[in-house]
Order: structure tokens, then C-alpha cells, then sequence
């Protein structure tokens, strides 16, 4: 039977960076990956038949890749910033966020609420943001802090972010409506949660989405996700790890000292098994209960357009859609959104966010496609439960709903910006909760392969590296890991160091 150091099961992004780590560090290294290519839900697509155009079909921005990583793996990466930070339609008019706030936001504010006040207080909010992200964000490369560690890290921040609902303190900051929800959306990406819930789940969503990289500020990588996975598969491949593709395991074992994976009816030792997928996915193949971890809860639409759209407020397009533009996503519309969906009912009104890569990156774009752009739509508060039995049906009619919603801020229907395909169909595409798990593997298509976790140790836990199993020899290395979620790498990173100290302790 061959054996390796490390047999890393999953192909992501993070099995990536982790396998690059320790085959570096001259440890033999195997990724086995069940699709036929690595990279998980990083990638780019080409999915519109004779358009030469690389959408990133899952994944679409960066913000928690540390710049640690791209510099230790020599990752040759560019990823740019957006011209503006958000757009949110209302009535006739919008709330601009630029990425750099001035006077035109300012104004925005307050044409919006009628004073400067929501904007004096959003200023004072993402400047206290910024600097809890610039202390938090090396932790997440650390091995894990107490709570207690944190709570003084976090400072005045830890009471309003870590403790109370994400909610009840944007109620006491902001007394507008459409503000609230701007600031909510990033407690609620993949995540169905009510802002008010004492789990705090919106809150954790939260913060991970404000302190990526000691900035918070989400990214277009240049060339697409796959340029994201391409650069990774690179510098594995340089460092000698062996990838092996199309071939799903169908069994791992271990006893905390040596282990074995099992692929296409073949065996392979392991002195250390790696899981790149989801928590439970690895306890199934461990052969233990599979214990359910929440499920998806988003659409993601992937669009071709021939031109962009006229806003009927005047804002010109490649300002509002360069940056996320908020669709029906007021803090009473989440909310509302919410209960309808958690009570098993398609919401009456559908939250959802959209940007325009190609504004920031027209290479995605082949040469026969000037003046084209792409449009990705993000929806919220759609769990896996209500697409099931009725996958196909639901998800034609929640795109044809979102469009009409995105219709009553256009002075034409977008529906007559669409691309069309060499067979004449109009280029959209959707993906479900459900179409993740069946494409991809995620259980009940969850993005985050599982509930966030609070990035520190609880108070009783053991520290760690936030990777660790009840196997002293098995690590998770994805999104499933205790700071995963995202494109991030830092699971990846985190598992290469519980690895190689595990590797010391023994030598020792």
C-alpha cells in the first residue's frame, strides 16, 4: 500500500494552500478530489454556449485571503478594489457609498434621511470597524485566543459586535430603515438567521465579512475566481504535491497515529489525514453519525449582458452595479424575509445584492464581447428546505421575480440587456442550495460548510489551531475549520501548522 505524510481529501482552495504548506516543509503529500478539477467553489466558468466569457460561477470576491498567504506561497494574484462600495435604490432616488466617502456620499445620506446625522454615525461605525478589523485580522493565522484575549483586543467594540444581537445595535446606531439593513447584509450572506436572534449567528457572519485582511474591503480578483485556484495549483504543483482528480473517496480511517484513505479501489496510508470538505461529509466517511450543521440558504444568479441597464434615479450604471447594489434589502425587508422563509414560505419580498465584475475587471470578458458586462445577483433568506421536491420550478420563478424586482429601479428591463447564447437563450444562470450540494458536495448547499464559529477559543475549550478532530491525527483544512468560511486559505494555513506541530511533538 502507498503512504504519504498527509493525504488531503477535497481539492479547494484551502486543501491547496495547506498542501503547499506542508510539501514545503518536505512533507509527501496526496490531494484526492472527486471532481475533475480542484478548486471547489473558487472557480471560473465559461457556462453560456459560444460565449467566451469566465464567470466566477460560486465564489465572486475576496476579502479574507491574508496577504501573509499570497506572500509565503508566492502567489502571483491581482485583486482590485471597486470603484464604489454600495448602492441602494429607493423611490426615485439612492444611497451611494463610495469606496472612498466624500461629498457625494454624504449627500446621499442625507437626501436620504433628511439630516447629517446617519451619516456622521456610519462614519463613526466603519471608522471603530476598521480599526477592530487591523487588531483581529492577525489573529485569524494564530493559533487560537481566549475569549477573554479577545474580548480586550476588541475593546469598546466587544459588547455591541460579540454579545447582543447584531440588530439591537444597529437599531441604536442608525434610525433609518434602508441604513440598518446596508449595514445588516453582512450578518446575513449564507446565513439565515434573524438579526435579532440571542445565537448571535448574524453577528458572527458579520464579523468575519468586516475584518478579511485588516481592512474588511471585499475584492474582484482579477481573471476570476479560477485565476484564484490557477495560482494555487501552481505553487502545489512546484512543491511536489501529487493531486489526483475525479475520484471521490469513499472512506477514511485513522487511530490518532497513522490512518488510511480509500479512492477509486485504491488504499493509501496516511500518517495525517486533512479534510478539505464539510464537517459532515468527513464524519460519513469516517463512518460516525452524521450530525446536521445548517443548511444554505441563497440563489446565485450569473448574468451576460450586452450593456448595462439605465437607473430611472440618473445614477449612471457602472456606478451603482461597480459596487453592491442593494435590492429590497431594508432591515424590515430582511427581517420580513426572514420569518417568511423560516416559516417555511417563499418571502413576499426577495432581498438580494448584485455587482458587476466586468466593471472592475473586463479581462474575464473575450475580445468579441466589447461593451458587454457581467451581472452576479446574491440572494438571501432562501433555505435548502423550500426548494425541496421542487427545485427546477422554484428556481425559474425566483429569477423572473428578482429580475421584475430589479425592473422597477430601470428605465428598461433588464430581461432586454441579456446577452444570447450561440442557440439563441438568453445568458442566465441559476444555482440553488440544492444545485450546490448536488454540484459540489456542500450538505444542504451551505457556503460555509457549516454555522460560523466565534474565531476564539470558548471559555473551558482547548486552544488549538481551531482544526483539530476528536482524531488526534485528522484535521480539517476547509471552510469547516473554526475561522473557515469564505475564500480565505486560512483554514488551509491553520491545518499546515497543526500538522507540522503535531510532527514536532512526535520528533520530540
Amino acid at each position: 500500500m502507498d503512504s504519504y505524510d498527509v493525504v488531503v481529501v477535497g481539492g479547494g482552495h484551502n486543501a491547496l494552500v495547506a498542501a503547499t504548506y506542508l510539501a514545503r516543509a518536505g512533507l509527501s503529500v496526496l490531494v484526492v478530489e472527486k471532481l475533475d478539477h480542484v478548486g471547489g467553489a473558487a472557480v471560473s466558468a465559461s457556462p453560456f454556449a459560444g460565449v467566451p466569457v469566465r464567470l466566477s460561477r460560486f465564489s465572486y470576491l475576496v476579502s479574507l485571503l491574508p496577504d501573509r498567504i499570497v506572500a509565503d506561497l508566492g502567489l502571483r494574484l491581482e485583486l482590485r478594489s471597486r470603484a464604489s462600495s454600495s448602492y441602494t435604490p429607493f423611490g426615485s432616488g439612492g444611497l451611494l457609498v463610495e469606496r472612498d466617502p466624500g461629498p457625494a456620499s454624504a449627500e446621499s445620506f442625507r437626501a436620504l434621511t433628511g439630516s447629517g446625522s446617519a451619516w456622521e454615525a456610519w462614519q463613526r461605525w466603519y471608522a471603530s470597524l476598521d480599526a477592530l478589523a487591523a487588531v483581529l485580522a492577525p489573529t485569524m493565522l494564530e493559533p487560537l485566543r481566549s475569549r477573554a484575549e479577545f474580548a480586550a483586543l476588541a475593546g469598546d467594540l466587544w459588547e455591541p459586535v460579540f454579545e447582543r444581537p447584531l440588530g439591537v445595535t444597529l437599531k441604536e446606531l442608525f434610525p433609518d430603515d434602508v441604513v440598518r439593513g446596508v449595514v445588516a447584509t453582512d450578518g446575513l450572506i449564507g446565513t439565515h438567521t434573524s438579526l435579532k436572534s440571542s445565537d448571535l449567528a448574524a453577528n458572527r457572519c458579520f464579523l468575519y465579512h468586516v475584518i478579511g485582511n485588516g481592512t474588511g474591503e471585499w475584492r474582484v480578483p482579477v481573471g476570476g475566481m479560477g485565476a484564484v485556484t490557477a495560482e494555487l495549483l501552481r505553487v502545489a504543483s512546484a512543491a511536489g504535491v501529487e493531486i489526483v482528480t475525479g475520484e471521490p473517496v469513499t472512506r477514511v480511517s485513522a487511530d490518532g497515529a497513522s490512518g488510511s484513505v480509500v479512492f477509486g479501489g485504491r488504499e493509501v496510508g496516511a500518517r495525517f489525514v486533512l479534510s478539505g470538505v464539510a464537517p459532515a461529509v468527513l464524519d460519513s466517511l469516517l463512518g460516525k453519525e452524521v450530525v446536521s450543521r445548517g443548511e444554505g440558504c441563497q440563489l446565485k444568479v450569473n448574468m451576460l449582458l450586452t450593456r448595462l441597464p439605465r437607473l430611472r434615479s440618473g445614477v449612471p450604471a457602472e456606478v451603482a452595479f461597480a459596487g453592491t447594489f442593494h435590492l429590497d434589502e431594508s432591515y424590515s425587508q430582511l427581517e420580513t424575509a426572514y420569518a417568511e422563509s423560516a416559516a417555511g414560505e417563499v418571502p413576499s419580498v426577495l432581498p438580494g445584492e448584485m455587482y458587476c465584475h466586468s466593471l472592475t475587471d473586463p479581462s474575464i470578458l473575450g475580445p468579441s464581447l466589447s461593451g458587454h458586462h457581467t451581472l452576479t445577483l446574491f440572494g438571501l433568506h432562501l433555505p435548502a428546505a423550500l426548494f425541496e421536491g421542487r427545485n427546477e420550478e422554484l428556481r425559474s420563478s425566483l429569477v423572473e421575480r428578482y429580475l421584475a424586482g430589479l425592473n422597477r429601479y430601470l428605465e428598461e428591463p433588464i430581461e432586454s440587456c441579456l446577452a444570447l447564447d450561440a442557440d439563441g437563450r438568453p445568458c442566465i444562470e441559476a444555482r440553488t442550495p440544492l444545485d450546490l450540494e448536488a454540484e459540489l458536495g456542500l450538505p444542504r448547499g451551505n457556503i460555509f460548510h457549516g454555522d460560523l464559529a466565534w474565531p476564539f477559543a470558548e471559555d473551558g475549550e482547548a486552544g488549538g489551531w481551531g482544526v483539530e478532530t476528536d482524531v488526534a491525527n485528522v484535521f480539517v483544512c476547509g471552510a469547516g475549520a473554526r475561522r473557515g468560511g469564505g475564500v480565505s486559505g486560512i483554514g488551509g494555513h491553520n491545518a499546515a501548522m497543526a500538522v507540522l506541530d503535531a510532527r514536532r511533538a512526535a520528533i520530540r
